[in-house]
């Protein structure tokens, strides 16, 4: 199979699941191409159209995802770019958004959630442990090779690493929200502003308040 029709076929499966899976409001009109110009003055739930008289070819397409992410931004080695309405502005009020997902060798997404989205990710390169936790907490792990696709379900905590020690890893997602939301399960608990009382995490995670210190300072809170 040539990149092209791998591609091809990342986009279909996309199409399909997003089609069926979908949590933002359905559109109103054929698209909304999303007013990126100048600062907005009133809000709605994703952006003022323009005209669509104005509307172009250019509106529905991106190279947002066709370059590597630095995985040297941070001490996890992973990158995610996503698309979004200003370098896409033709996917406004769509429900969906991509995102190109690289991962370092050894490298980790750490345990988030999306709280807008069910996500989809096809592996198209490298080696991935997947996996998300339910409700009852229960673990669902998988290995994926090259041409792997996982479902993570909306709002459930799940993580991706990179099996291997030297070689990246890069996948593709979807996410079924026009703005799904990503929230580090670590980030979350111990670099809030304000941060949330020592007392309250030392309860929660049995640990004593040299833990507490420790966590946020590593994580940067």
């Amino acid at each position: 199979m040539s990149i092209y029709s791998f591609f091809f076929f990342i986009f279909y499966f996309f199409l399909i699941f997003i089609g069926t899976v979908k949590s933002d409001p359905d559109p109103l009109q054929d698209y909304c191409v999303a007013q990126t110009q100048g600062s907005q003055t009133f809000f709605v739930n994703g952006a003022p159209c323009i005209n669509p008289a104005d509307a172009s070819p250019s509106h529905f397409t991106t190279s947002a995802l066709s370059k590597p992410g630095n995985t040297a931004s941070n001490p996890l080695g992973f990158n995610v770019t996503l698309t979004n309405i200003r370098n896409l502005p033709g996917m406004n009020t769509l429900g969906l958004t991509m995102a190109r997902v690289d991962i370092a060798g050894n490298g980790l997404v750490p345990p988030h959630t999306h709280p807008r989205a069910s996500e989809v990710t096809i592996l198209v390169k490298g080696s991935l442990l997947v996996g998300f936790v339910d409700t009852s907490n229960r673990l669902f792990t998988q290995q994926l090779r090259e041409g792997d696709a996982f479902v993570f379900p909306k709002g459930l905590i799940h993580f991706l690493y990179n099996l291997d020690s030297k070689a990246s890893a890069l996948a593709i997602s979807g996410l079924t929200s026009q703005n799904p939301g990503a929230q580090l399960a670590s980030a979350a608990t111990f670099t809030t502003k304000p941060s949330i009382p020592d007392d309250i995490l030392k309860k929660a995670f049995q640990i004593n308040g040299q833990d507490v210190s420790r966590i946020r300072k590593n994580l940067g809170g």
